[in-house]
């Protein structure tokens, strides 16, 4: 039995496995190949829980931690309301091609237009086919404003301390 939960950041149940998810992302290619610092795995929890605009949904099959999702609201000036950018998200090995992964995002979609959002966004590596095809699947496309100038491109900068 597949069950998607909200997450509560603050109890010690749901914290240990979004944590233990995300680690087990962080690992795979698809999230780095790298496990997540000890840092990270001590304080994600509490300061995910400081944060009103964080969101965890928790994919459980028979009680057992399946998928995650998380996502951060934002905000579009030109809609003049909130989005929902799903910054993780990530279906367990054992558990792939058992549809998590639809209803994992089926449960973001619910939690967007409960939030009043007006689109949910993310970002997907090129080579990432399976997710590529649910994300399509489920409806979303590369972000284009106009056709003539191409896609949109995600970037990112690094800031040192």
């Amino acid at each position: 039995m597949l069950h998607i939960h909200t997450a509560d950041f603050r109890s010690s149940r749901d914290a240990g496995e979004v944590v233990a998810l995300l680690d087990a992302y962080a690992r795979d290619p698809m999230g780095g190949g790298t496990p997540l610092s000890e840092h990270t795995r001590t304080h994600l929890a509490a300061e995910l829980a400081k944060r009103p605009h964080a969101h965890a949904l928790i994919a459980r099959m028979d009680d057992v931690p399946a998928g995650l999702a998380i996502c951060i609201e934002a905000f579009s000036s030109f809609a003049c309301a909130p989005i929902l950018n799903v910054h993780d998200f990530m279906v367990d090995g054992a558990f792939r091609k058992q549809g998590v992964g639809a209803r994992l995002m089926a449960g973001v979609e619910t939690l967007a237009r409960e939030l009043g959002c007006c689109k949910v966004t993310l970002e997907v590596l090129e080579g990432n086919g399976p997710a590529r095809k649910l994300y399509e699947n489920a409806g979303f496309a590369p972000y284009v404003l106009d056709s003539a100038m191409g896609h949109a491109q995600f970037w990112q900068k690094y800031l040192t301390p």
